[in-house]
């Protein structure tokens, strides 16, 4: 099953590259607006010969990856808080609902006031967009908990810190590893937006710069590198996600299947 899915993919991509160089070769668009697939290649040759390139990846990967861990630890340590203190959930649901709805893009010209176009910058937008997709995530596993076997652990004595090791940990990990796999996604959406708009060193200020100087094959090719970039981390999370969960039934399904 899975060398079939993989040959699929391989033949669709394939189908889309001839697409992409068959499209502009036929005058169906404009070169000068979308080049063929292989003038994007020959660019995207040339940019992995430059260190300016591999710099500005570092900048966008160091940014997405301090962004995320700060963004995932937060939101598990509230997740957590907001679920065992008593009537704290039911104080902080009017807040949640108002704040998680606001788009982290609305938040760049007061990032841009406080940081100007530094890293701290993108790190306050990567952090409020992924922060949410992991505290929702833990506030739906805890929700989740069977409450018999968190009464079974009380009449066995077991405190709070031992009932969340024990009961509600393993219950909500799965919903965790989503909120991971979802903030991961969105932390590099935000970071390469961040450097697009506020000019923030990385693969987004390059694009800028490309666009702006009229060097299309070389920004479609920058274009790709993020879309690759995205492609691995979402391969990368769901390999985590496997190894995490290979206790739990979901997993042990999709491995048996």
């Amino acid at each position: 099953m899975r060398g079939a899915n993989t040959a699929l993919g391989t033949a669709g991509l394939a189908a889309f590259l001839a697409l992409g160089e068959a499209v502009p070769r036929l005058g169906l668009v404009k070169e000068q607006y979308f080049p063929p697939t292989s003038r994007i290649a020959g660019a995207l040759r040339d940019e992995f010969a430059e260190t300016a390139f591999w710099t500005a990846l570092g900048d966008t990967l160091t940014g997405w990856a301090l962004g995320l861990a700060i963004a995932v630890s937060a939101g598990i340590l509230a997740g957590v808080l907001i679920s065992v203190v008593p009537h704290l959930r039911e104080a902080t649901a009017s807040t949640v609902e108002f704040l998680r709805p606001i788009p982290s893009v609305a938040l760049i010209p007061l990032a841009v006031l406080l940081y100007g176009t530094g890293l701290r910058s993108v790190l306050l937008l990567v952090v409020y967009a992924a922060f949410w997709q992991v505290l929702v995530q833990v506030l739906y596993g805890v929700q989740d908990v069977d409450p018999v076997a968190d009464e079974t652990a009380r009449s066995y004595g077991l405190g709070t810190w031992a009932r969340v090791r024990h009961v509600l940990w393993p219950t909500a990990l799965p919903y965790v590893m989503t909120g991971v796999r979802l903030a991961a996604a969105v932390a590099l959406i935000l970071t390469v937006t961040a450097e697009l708009v506020i000019g923030a060193p990385g693969l987004g200020a390059r694009i800028a710069v490309a666009q702006t100087s009229q060097a299309v094959p070389e920004m479609y090719a920058l274009i790709v590198v993020t879309g690759l970039l995205g492609l691995l981390i979402n391969v990368g999370a769901r390999t985590v996600e496997r190894r995490a969960l290979a206790w739990h039934q979901s997993v042990r399904g999709e491995v048996t299947v």
